[in-house]
């Protein structure tokens, strides 16, 4: 049975992710693609992985960009936990189309490999990732084909809801985007998380800290 957590910042919710899952010394593969075309200090993602680690999982970085499909299944085999970091969702989108390794991802985490998602992690599990369409964020994959996700889950999630420092991304773009009823849509915040269980799903709040 499959079973993912999507977060906005995992970061926030580490500790209440790992609770649920109830096991220490998970092996967990830190997928670090969608960073590689982000800028600045990248502390919120030295936040994300340091809280993983915290939480008791053992972790290790990966990225799948220039990797074959095999390359990639086989990496996944050997871990517990398949996580995927927030950054660029279109990047990473692109990287996953390049290496055709989308299938092997899907067929893992229905057999009943953890997946673990914050924000483009989360969003790259829906059906589409063009709900959260940025033009500045979309021409850092210039080779795109298409906005076709993952199809883990039937909905998409939109991270980082009520985070002020993502208002002005929600009012003058991705709004615009998402006011249709095309998708199944999830508006999650920082401390909230989506607990997937086979075909059922929840919204876990979390205090903050």
């Amino acid at each position: 049975m499959k079973k993912l957590f999507l977060t906005s910042s995992v970061n926030c919710v580490a500790d209440q992710v790992a609770k649920e899952i109830g096991k220490k010394g998970l092996k967990l593969l830190f997928i670090t693609t969608p960073v590689e075309v982000e800028e600045g200090n990248l502390q919120w993602f030295k936040n994300d992985r340091k809280s993983l680690v915290d939480a008791g999982f053992t972790v290790s970085d990966y990225t799948i960009t220039d990797k074959t499909r095999d390359e990639i299944e086989q990496t996944i085999r050997n871990h517990d936990v398949i996580y995927v970091s927030g950054g660029n969702v279109f990047y990473l989108l692109q990287k996953i189309q390049q290496s055709k390794c989308a299938d092997v991802i899907k067929i893992y985490v229905e057999q009943g490999k953890i997946y673990i998602g914050t924000s483009a992690g989360s969003i790259i599990a829906g059906p589409d990732i063009y709900p959260a369409r940025r033009l500045g964020k979309v021409e850092k994959a210039p080779n795109l084909k298409g906005y076709k996700g993952l199809g883990l889950v039937d909905f998409v999630v939109l991270p980082h809801w009520g985070s002020e420092d993502h208002k002005k991304i929600y009012l003058d773009e991705r709004l615009e985007h998402t006011y249709n009823t095309n998708n199944k849509i999830i508006l999650l915040t920082d401390y909230q998380y989506i607990s997937v269980e086979g075909d059922m799903y929840k919204i876990i709040d979390v205090k903050a800290s």
